[in-house]
């Protein structure tokens, strides 16, 4: 009977063979969700004896991992802004950079009033779902084109217990007669001739539609400049996720005057990745 030194030691060796980036992280999540650790708690039992049906689900899911498959969805289930958000391969994977996102608005939106905010193109819904339990008061709607996606993101919510009312079309669609104080949007924006410089993990397993937004990338983007303005109201706040090197062609692309404040932010990797814009008031607006 091997330890979970030892299986810890074999299972990134058989990771590295297969070429699989951040073999140890890699061995160590699965090692940890099989014996029902956090990882730090694996190095607190190094001498832990992993029993035999322990070693078959670890083999397992080293095979699925050698074959490309993310680790986010063999464990099926990830922590994202201190909510339980299931994963599968009907939507993206949600991203640290996701979680930045979310917290960028929290920060912002301390101590305002009641707001709509709709969280367009939701995939898992962790955005609008995080936000939800963050502010309570709030009346939040999740949408998204693909059913699949949609049928996740409601049971997440359900599964965070979060009263959000979730809508499937395109884009701004569902919403027709209706108007947000807040729009949150990470849609699809990597460009076409992109798609197969991917890496295999990400191409071979989440959904393309949830990562291809045109030929050059900023198509979704464009059509929110066009569409959004009457859904607005007035001093309404728009937060989106952006691809990296995408800025210059956001603030070209958002140049109305209706905005009145521009804003461009970055990860912890100094790598564009947000665009954060504000709608002028009404008394602005129709002068």
């Amino acid at each position: 009977m091997k330890t979970v030194s030892e299986i810890l030691t074999l299972s990134t060796q058989y990771l590295e063979e297969k070429r699989v980036v951040r073999s140890r992280r890699m061995a160590e999540g699965l090692i940890a969700f099989v014996l029902g650790l956090k990882r730090i708690e694996l190095y607190q039992q190094f001498d832990r004896p992993i029993v035999e049906s322990e070693q078959e689900r670890v083999r397992a899911g080293l095979k699925q991992l050698g074959k490309g498959c993310p680790l986010e969805y063999i464990l099926g289930e990830i922590e994202f802004f201190q909510c339980r958000i299931q994963v599968d391969a009907r939507a993206l994977i949600p991203r640290p950079e996701t979680e930045i996102l979310v917290d960028h608005i929290v920060k912002r939106m301390q101590g305002f009033s009641h707001k709509t905010l709709w969280d367009l193109c939701t995939g898992t819904g962790c955005i609008g779902i995080s936000l939800k339990k963050q502010f309570p008061s709030w009346s939040i709607s999740l949408s998204d084109i693909a059913k699949d996606a949609l049928e996740l993101a409601s049971f997440n919510a359900r599964l965070n217990e979060a009263e959000v009312v979730c809508y499937e079309g395109d884009l701004l669609a569902p919403f027709a007669g209706k108007k947000a104080d807040l729009i949150v949007c990470n849609p699809p924006y990597v460009a076409s001739h992109e798609y197969f410089t991917l890496d295999s993990s990400v191409r071979d397993y989440e959904p393309k539609i949830a990562l291809v937004g045109g030929s050059l990338g900023t198509e979704f983007y464009e059509r929110l400049a066009r569409e959004l303005p009457e859904y607005l109201n007035p001093g309404a706040r728009l937060f989106l996720e952006i691809g990296a090197l995408q800025g210059s062609a956001l603030k070209q692309i958002f140049s109305s005057p209706i905005w009145c404040k521009q804003e461009l932010c970055f990860d912890w990797s100094g790598r564009e990745r947000f665009f954060f814009l504000e709608m002028q008031q009404l008394s602005r607006v129709s002068s």
